[in-house]
């Protein structure tokens, strides 16, 4: 009984261990549209997600101002629909909006929504945001 006990208990320490030393995992806030979802995250969200990137990061701020580390392409918002051969052809592939404040990401989100794209992420507050964290943007 004892050794059971002991043996219980160690397991209980290491997966303790694990889930401590585990990436968080990041959900953003889902925010409602027409058509569907995308999920909005803050500035400290966002740099936990370049730690490990793996999705498309897209500026779609118009006139460019500069853009955050680890940006993948720079694309209007207004012109999202017409530039769908710069896009994933999978549309659960993950992509990452941002812009100067976020008024022009949540358009485009709203676009890439209607365009079937069913894994969209924002950065809330945009660059402005970004800057006042104290991160940089590439000029």
């Amino acid at each position: 009984m004892t050794n059971r006990f002991l043996t219980l208990v160690v397991f209980i320490v290491i997966a303790i261990i694990l889930a401590a030393c585990a990436a968080p995992t990041i959900s953003g806030r889902e925010v409602q549209v027409e058509g569907g979802i995308y999920r909005a995250v803050n500035v400290q969200e966002l740099s936990t997600m370049l730690e490990d990137k793996d999705f498309l990061m897209v500026n779609v701020h118009t006139p460019w101002q500069g853009d955050i580390q680890q940006t993948d392409q720079q694309l209007p918002f207004d012109q999202i629909e017409q530039s769908v051969d710069q896009l994933p052809a999978r549309k659960d592939d993950q992509i990452l909006l941002y812009c100067y404040s976020d008024g022009m990401a949540k358009t485009a989100a709203k676009s890439l929504i209607g365009l079937g794209y069913s894994n969209v992420w924002m950065l809330e507050g945009g660059t402005v945001a970004w800057e006042e964290a104290g991160f940089t943007l590439e000029k």
